[in-house]
């Protein structure tokens, strides 16, 4: 943490991290491709586990697969995926899996356990079901589970030599606030759910088994759906992320009823793209997804640098003698006490940055600002610089924070592209990924502000645009009248 606008009446605080976890919103989305060891060949000959087959046959008794669905689990790249048995055409239905095969919040409710895990966030209901039936050998989802992996390359399962690799991240410190985060959720579930109710949770249940159980949510559940947020579907969660696929709408949808004679649901899965046997069906998982939220949700990374970003957490200090007001102005225009920007690589930066920034560094002779009679207005003046030592302030205070937060790596960017010209285990890699995209993105703030501080003398401040509104002021600047002797 490191603390800026220390040197004038307001101040802020710019973090290097953010936690992601709220219980204001969902956070699950789709799937990472996993590995699959088991698996050998691609094509449509595909040589796959025991397992898998018996999963394949599973979905056939169910009625989900037949001798007409296009795609099967194979081998790829990625590990274990779904290929084209045919040739299929963009937008068509590629499987289809009915509700009662769900893994969502109605099937806990419906379960043994539905009465005891009634009031707990979604989420952990569903990671506590997902344990229990895992250990159950007469669960539905036996042979779902039975090709589910124990982990994935997200950064939550990552020992702490390989979490070393992230040294001086924003990734570092969310994913220990997750590891954290999970840990504490599990520590009050089994007080609170699992030791008083040991007869409906027999087996032992772990902190592994628990980061398991986040883990596959985390990476496998679809959300955006229609009424449902949080929904685990076998074999369609077995499809991988591709950057070739550029939308992310229309990829897959909830359909119903399933029949003339069925009130189920039904998940209908479309390829994006147009497919060539033997091909393997890929989606987009979340276009705005940046690189680090990739590695923690998935365990991946894009080589695309787009997907670089960077959090800059603002916050209106409560020893500010002007808190009030300006967290008043802050609540008025969407914002709060803390605030949160996400800059990308090679791309302007976020609507509010420069008014929140401004609004915190604002003091001095430019306090007159946030008296009551601008409140409606203020946040337009603040689209704006407001003074010279305004703008100075926040452009001195970001590029040393700037450069704060560079000194907090052990490489350089040279030493990292020196490094992805080597042959690194997929973690090394991602970790290399992060931190020259983080350091990339820290140059080009430091770069944005510091091509500020050189326009400074250039810029128009609110004091003359009002004396221009006045009709007090020429083109050039100069103050008409007498009233010039006055400044």
């Amino acid at each position: 943490m490191a603390s800026v606008f220390s040197a004038c009446s307001g101040s802020a605080v710019l973090f290097h991290s953010r936690n992601s976890f709220s219980s204001k919103g969902s956070f699950l989305h789709l799937k990472r491709p996993l590995s699959a060891n088991c698996v050998a060949s691609l094509g449509t000959e595909v040589s796959v586990s025991p397992a898998v087959d018996t999963f394949w046959q599973w979905l056939k008794e169910e009625g989900v697969v037949s001798g007409k669905t296009p795609v099967k689990p194979g081998v790829v790249p990625e590990g274990l995926g779904l290929v084209a048995l045919k040739d299929i055409s963009r937008n068509e239905v590629v499987l289809q899996v009915p509700k009662r095969l769900w893994i969502n919040p109605d099937a806990v409710a419906a379960s043994e356990i539905g009465k005891v895990c009634s009031g707990l966030k979604p989420w952990l209901a569903v990671a506590l079901f997902l344990i229990r039936e895992r250990s159950r050998s007469d669960s539905l989802w036996k042979h779902y589970f039975s090709i589910l992996p124990k982990e994935t390359d997200s950064t939550i399962y990552w020992s702490e030599e390989e979490l070393s690799e992230l040294q001086g991240t924003q990734l570092l410190n969310t994913t220990r606030s997750v590891k954290q985060y999970v840990q504490n959720e599990f520590r009050r579930l089994e007080e609170e759910i699992i030791i008083p109710n040991k007869k409906l949770f027999p087996s032992s249940i772990t902190l592994d088994d628990f980061f398991w159980a986040f883990g596959i949510l985390r990476s496998r559940a679809f959300s955006r759906l229609r009424n449902e947020n949080l929904v685990v579907i076998p074999l369609a969660d077995l499809i991988n992320h591709s950057a070739r696929v550029t939308t992310d709408d229309h990829a897959y949808e909830i359909k119903g009823a399933a029949g003339l004679f069925s009130w189920d649901y039904l998940f209908s899965l479309r390829s994006p793209l147009s497919l060539k046997a033997g091909d393997q069906v890929y989606i987009q998982y979340d276009l705005n997804k940046s690189n680090a939220e990739l590695a923690l949700d998935y365990g991946f990374i894009e080589p695309n640098t787009d997907r670089n970003a960077y959090t800059l957490t603002l916050q209106i200090s409560e020893s500010d003698p002007f808190f009030g007001d300006k967290l008043d102005i802050a609540e008025s225009n969407g914002f709060g006490e803390t605030a949160y920007f996400d800059i990308f690589y090679n791309r302007p930066l976020p609507p509010g940055l420069l008014p929140y920034l401004r609004l915190v560094a604002l003091g001095g002779t430019d306090a007159f600002l946030l008296e009551s009679i601008f409140r409606n207005s203020i946040w337009g003046h603040l689209e704006l610089p407001v003074s010279r030592d305004n703008e100075e302030l926040i452009c001195r205070v970001v590029r040393e924070t700037c450069k704060t937060a560079l000194a907090g790596y052990h490489t350089t960017i040279e030493e990292d592209q020196k490094l992805k010209e080597a042959k690194l285990d997929s973690r090394h890699a991602i970790a290399v990924g992060i931190r020259e995209g983080e350091k990339n993105l820290l140059q080009q703030i430091d770069e944005i502000f510091k091509e500020k501080e050189l326009e400074l003398a250039q810029l128009e401040y609110y004091q003359e645009r009002r004396l221009k509104d006045l009709g007090l002021c020429g083109e050039n600047g100069d103050i008409l009248g007498d009233l010039g002797k006055f400044f």
